[in-house]
């Protein structure tokens, strides 16, 4: 019954057909799928794989290069170089793990990008799981611009055992602050920007928001027969990753993995139109140290609004917050909740519709509505301290920077966020 349900969703979702021929060994559990685009170090990520510890069972690796139809020629020229550097790499002694080159010259321009990418490859490994008849294997997400810890693929393993009721993962990430590999206004960048990503995640969990997860494509895993329930990976440009973890968050069954770390480049990129390289590659742009941050009133308007979402269900009594308000007014939001209303019976069960209404990506909205019609971005510093002061401990006067992302780093890092 299990394999029949991974045909099915192959028969019906797969991009293209089966790619590798060559038959899994039985043991096989996880399979680890990396889009490559245009990477010039994609080595270093499969040496950082290389030296992992390895798991109590197979593991296979997918390097899927790809472009699209319509790509300039150094990008194809750049992808035929990084094929040779991998088939070289792969064939050149015997490996602990088994590594599989996919080759995608020629997407259709429509749909090319890293959401198909990552779905194709996913899809193959759905495909090498259904043949060993194990839907429960895991499906590991990374990027060919990222490296990992030596525990890396053992704790993502021992994470699904210890955990059963978990479907898929957001894995413990830092990126690199300092180095000789990159100039120092890169490094002053990645700083600020991870910063700023932390601050957002602790500021929704300060506000009561139930499904602050971090969402990124180079460090998540799914179960198979998870991925394959929730239709697989979607074929976006950008934002992939949230999309794909926002289905997961929703239904409670999205973990955090902390006993590890993934650490991704830090390099600026004009790839997608939005994400760590095309952030780094706005601030290298400006003649500035600031770097824009959400207000943390926008936060404290959200918080008094989620201690007071249960009075929804019976009573319109409830004063919002005048952000709240304004933002809702253009949401339609009497009618979504007469709507939800109508459909519980009881108080529980209307929080937990609502929350599915107001999702992650509502809240997003909310927040740039806030942005733009109520309060002005701040730069991250002071606000990520002001945060820090009501979510950690006092902080010390004048921390400096690099020592507060630290602090975020290691709250965030000791958080169990999930319960089975």
């Amino acid at each position: 019954m299990t394999i029949h349900r991974g045909r099915t969703y192959l028969e019906k979702h797969r991009y293209s057909p089966r790619y590798i021929f060559n038959p899994p060994r039985a043991d096989l559990g996880m399979v680890l799928t990396i889009p490559c685009h245009n990477e010039p170090d994609v080595v270093k990520t499969l040496d950082s794989l290389e030296i992992c510890q390895k798991p109590p069972c197979e593991v296979e690796v997918l390097v899927i290069v790809n472009a699209s139809e319509d790509h300039p020629q150094a990008i194809l020229q750049q992808n035929d170089h990084s094929i040779r550097q991998i088939s070289h790499w792969i064939e050149a002694s015997s490996k602990k793990f088994t590594y599989h080159l996919l080759n995608f010259p020629a997407l259709p321009q429509k749909h090319a990008g890293v959401g198909l990418a990552r779905k194709i490859a996913m899809d193959e490994a759905v495909d090498r799981l259904e043949q060993v008849e194990y839907p429960r294997g895991i499906i590991i997400g990374l990027d060919a611009d990222t490296l990992v810890a030596p525990n890396y693929l053992k704790e993502i393993w021992n994470h699904f055992q210890q955990h059963p009721k978990s479907e898929a993962a957001s894995i413990y990430f830092e990126h690199p602050t300092q180095g000789k590999e990159y100039i120092t206004r890169i490094y002053q960048g990645i700083i600020r920007y991870e910063l700023f990503l932390r601050y957002y995640i602790e500021a929704l969990r300060y506000a009561g928001y139930p499904f602050a997860y971090h969402t990124i494509g180079s460090a998540m895993a799914v179960r198979s027969e998870a991925y394959q329930r929730q239709g697989g990976m979607n074929r976006r440009k950008a934002g992939e990753d949230f999309y794909f973890l926002q289905k997961f968050i929703a239904q409670g069954t999205l973990s955090e993995i902390h006993s590890t770390c993934v650490y991704p480049s830090p390099r600026p990129s004009q790839k997608v139109p939005f994400g760590t390289g095309r952030a780094i590659s706005e601030w290298m742009e400006k003649d500035t140290l600031s770097y824009p941050a959400y207000n943390l009133q926008t936060f404290e308007d959200l918080k008094h609004f989620c201690a007071n979402i249960s009075s929804l269900y019976t009573s319109d009594s409830y004063v919002m917050p005048d952000s709240l308000r304004s933002f809702f007014e253009t949401e339609g939001f009497q009618e979504k909740l007469a709507e939800i209303r109508q459909h519980v019976s009881t108080e529980v069960s209307f929080v937990k519709r609502f929350y599915q209404y107001f999702d992650a990506l509502k809240v997003l909205k909310y927040v740039h509505f806030s942005r733009d019609h109520f309060y002005p971005n701040e730069d991250i510093y002071p606000v990520a301290v002001k945060l820090g002061d009501k979510v950690f401990s006092q902080l010390p006067k004048n921390t400096p920077l690099l020592n507060l992302l630290g602090m975020y780093r290691r709250f965030q890092r000791r958080e169990e966020s999930y319960q089975t």
